[in-house]
């Protein structure tokens, strides 16, 4: 995780890209990351526990200019946070499943508001199509499922759902590829 430091002047994200990194091409739609900044994010996310100034030693930039990038990413919502990835099954959870939810008129903001209250509810997104939100659930075991399920769906507010259970996840969450993509545009 990098340390918290102040802001150096040097390094400004306006300044000269340095070291193989490639500005926005013309016409491309990415304004947000360059090459440099691609394989910052890289590096942060393969050794997470990297301080700025080994990131500054390995990329070959100035450390003011890697606290730079560092702090506009984040001002920029690219980078979210620096915390652990932690892995459900590792403290207890091993099932996961995948519950799409249809609801009230006017019911969202209340649904949103009960599924927040369930610890074992990860993600909630409302979608289009067959069903207005996607909830990815976890839980002990298949019997704790039924449990967990019974408390997302314990609410008037939530009219069906339908429940699928994940069996093997081959392509776990990723961004990287994405990164790599975006920063070569």
């Amino acid at each position: 995780m990098p340390p918290a430091h102040a802001p150096s002047s040097a390094g400004s994200p306006d300044a000269p890209v340095a070291h193989g990194a490639s500005t926005t091409l013309p016409g491309s739609t990415n304004d947000t990351i360059d090459t440099l900044d691609g394989r910052l994010i890289r590096l942060l996310a393969e050794e997470p526990r990297i301080g700025v100034l080994e990131c500054s030693r390995r990329l070959q930039v100035a450390r003011g200019t890697v606290q730079a990038r560092l702090d506009r990413l984040q001002a920029k919502g690219v980078i979210g946070g620096f915390g652990p990835e932690v892995d459900p099954a590792a403290i207890g959870y091993p099932v996961t499943a995948f519950a799409t939810l249809e609801i009230s008129q006017g019911q969202g903001a209340d649904v949103r508001a009960h599924l927040a209250s369930v610890p074992e509810v990860l993600e909630l997104h409302t979608i289009t199509g067959i069903g207005d939100m996607l909830v990815r659930i976890v839980a002990r075991s298949n019997a704790d499922l039924q449990r967990v399920i019974d408390r997302v769906l314990g609410f008037d507010g939530i009219v069906r759902s339908s429940t699928a259970i994940v069996l093997e996840n081959p392509v776990p969450y990723r961004i990287l590829p994405l990164v790599d993509q975006a920063a070569a545009e």
